[in-house]
């Protein structure tokens, strides 16, 4: 069975956001979301005192509910978080984990060919552990302030109440007829005469409140061990396609992680975001580094100078990406080598202002360490995925990007909830042309990701911007873009989000369809660009930023969210 999004869903997607309206400013807290119920759960605990991790708890637990399609906590996600009182940025790792019984073969078929990505993603054989509920505990261990119980209330109230289908998850099910030939989405997501929820209509999911119940008294052991591993562990063992080995110690033995952040520069700016096994923070700052040395006038929003430039410098990063990126607990990735300055510009060099480079090759970065030579990896890696920018009353800062990777993950839910298939995020080829790639799969192996939640700092410091997206690997030039388009561009957070795309993947050039960016193709392809199906996948850039007299917040028109604060 083979799952892959129609270019004609996703231009219904793209058009079925409408315009939010930017906040007015916020003097004491502000909260962006992809779903209005989701900010004002997080409201609700920034009201009562709580931190900017309670609400991005709070709200996490409202989108399993509401965004299932794109996120949850039967999946992962990364945190980057700014402590005012110690001015210290921190990140959390909550990335999914292959089974013990992952190998690197693992999604190649009887004749050693890759599987088709699409045939690997429905059923077990994609499905990782799980790593939200760890890392979300773990944050709330440090930054928590209101009780663990007190942050699911909305999510369990809700779920009992039912809510009001969005039009994107309408949308999906609608036109995306083969969701239905899986048995639990079927079951949960379609009516018994098999016609799919239409937008607004009310669905409940008493079986996730009752999830959301064991986890609230229990903690992580509430979903790690007992009925509900058990359930997941069944789910994946007999599942309809490719059933696998994740086992109950699979489970057990999750742990997620608090790391250090990757920074960079930008102007007067630093910028820090999630390195691996994210890609996103790297890449990200590898982008903005290679075009600082082009004049602010040559990269604002909507040119042909900035479609050019950026796409040139997102070639030259995804290169490296291909080649170096993987999970550093297995892999030796030379990320202070990739963000050297000097290494940066040189890159930079290599773009021409005037004429499109192709497909670009991966550099050779200053390294300390003995490297293996890998090959670069060649596996797609489509979207699920959404993004929570947060700040409280304390100036704490939150930018959490949280997935179940392709739209409703595996096809397979348990207990309530959709569980992910982030494992089709690994190279389904362990060597290319005799040479091992660097995001292979192993036992306890988390994927590559490109998500990038990011935060911004001014000159003095002080917190400027929380932004971040869902996207795919176009998540990097989302994020990138939003960073690009605020500073130089000076937009406004909604201007800024609502900012037509153009991206490169070191691919041809994608131009967001509908937009006024089409009115660039004669132009690009004149410089020699080749361009692909006018088609961007849908973003979710949700974007906080610290202006004078408080925060303006901003959530992406393309989805059905919105910011709040007082």
């Amino acid at each position: 069975m083979h799952f892959r999004i129609l270019p004609a869903v996703l231009g219904l997607l793209l058009a079925a956001g409408s315009a939010q309206a930017e906040a007015p400013i916020a003097k004491k807290h502000m909260i962006v979301t992809d779903s209005p119920f989701a900010t004002d759960a997080g409201l609700q605990m920034l009201r009562a005192g709580g931190s900017a991790v309670d609400a991005a708890i709070a709200a996490q637990m409202v989108l399993t509910l509401v965004e299932p399609e794109s996120t949850g906590i039967g999946g992962g996600a990364f945190v980057v978080l700014f402590d005012p009182k110690a001015k210290k940025v921190t990140t959390f790792d909550g990335r999914e984990m292959a089974p013990a019984s992952a190998t690197p073969g693992m999604f190649l078929d009887a004749s050693g060919k890759p599987l088709a990505h699409g045939d690997a993603i429905p059923g077990g054989l994609s499905v990782g552990v799980p790593g939200d509920v760890a890392m979300l505990w773990l944050a709330h261990e440090k930054y928590g302030k209101l009780p663990w119980a007190k942050l699911f209330q909305p999510a369990i109230a809700l779920s009992e109440k039912g809510f009001p289908v969005t039009r994107k998850l309408s949308t999906l099910l609608r036109e995306y007829p083969q969701l239905a030939k899986m048995p639990d989405i079927r079951a949960y997501f379609y009516k018994p005469d098999g016609s799919p929820y239409a937008e607004g209509e009310i669905l409940k999911n008493p079986e996730l409140a009752h999830t959301l119940r064991t986890i609230a008294k229990d903690g992580p052991k509430g979903f790690y061990e007992g009925p509900v591993a058990q359930a997941i562990v069944d789910k994946v063992q007999h599942a309809p396609i490719h059933p696998a080995g994740m086992t109950l110690d699979d489970l057990k033995d999750y742990v997620a992680k608090e790391r250090p952040p990757v920074c960079g520069t930008y102007r007067a700016y630093r910028l820090c975001s999630m390195g691996p096994p994210s890609s996103g923070g790297v890449a990200v700052i590898q982008i903005l580094d290679m075009l600082e040395r082009f004049a602010p006038k040559d990269l604002q929003p909507g040119t042909l100078s900035q479609a050019h430039l950026f796409t040139q410098a997102s070639r030259l990063a995804f290169a490296d990406r291909a080649k170096y990126m993987a999970d550093s607990d297995f892999i030796p990735v030379p990320v202070a080598g990739l963000t050297d300055r000097g290494y940066t510009l040189s890159r930079s060099k290599l773009i021409d202002p005037a004429r499109d480079m192709g497909k670009a090759e991966a550099g050779t970065p200053p390294i300390k360490h003995a490297s293996i030579d890998f090959a670069p990896q060649r596996s797609p890696q489509p979207q699920g995925t959404s993004h929570l920018s947060i700040v409280d009353d304390s100036g704490e800062a939150v930018a959490m990007t949280t997935t179940v990777e392709s739209v409703l993950g595996s096809k397979m839910m348990a207990k309530g909830f959709v569980l992910n298939n982030q494992l089709t995020d690994f190279s389904f080829d362990p060597v290319i042309d005799g040479k091992p790639v660097a995001n292979a799969p192993a036992p306890k192996k988390r994927p590559l990701s490109a998500m990038s939640p990011t935060i911004v700092f001014d000159a003095n410091g002080k917190f400027k911007i929380a932004t971040g997206s869902p996207g795919g690997p176009l998540i990097i030039d989302y994020t990138a873009q939003s960073i690009l388009n605020l500073i130089d561009g000076r937009q406004t957070p909604a201007k800024a989000a609502a900012e037509p795309h153009v991206a490169n993947l070191n691919t041809p050039t994608l131009i967001e369809k509908g937009t006024s960016a089409e009115a660039l193709i004669p132009q690009l392809e004149a410089m020699g660009h080749q361009i692909a199906e006018p088609i961007v996948e849908q973003s979710g850039v949700n974007i906080i930023e610290r202006v004078k007299g408080g925060y303006l917040g901003a959530a992406d028109p393309r989805r059905d969210g919105n910011a709040r604060g007082d």
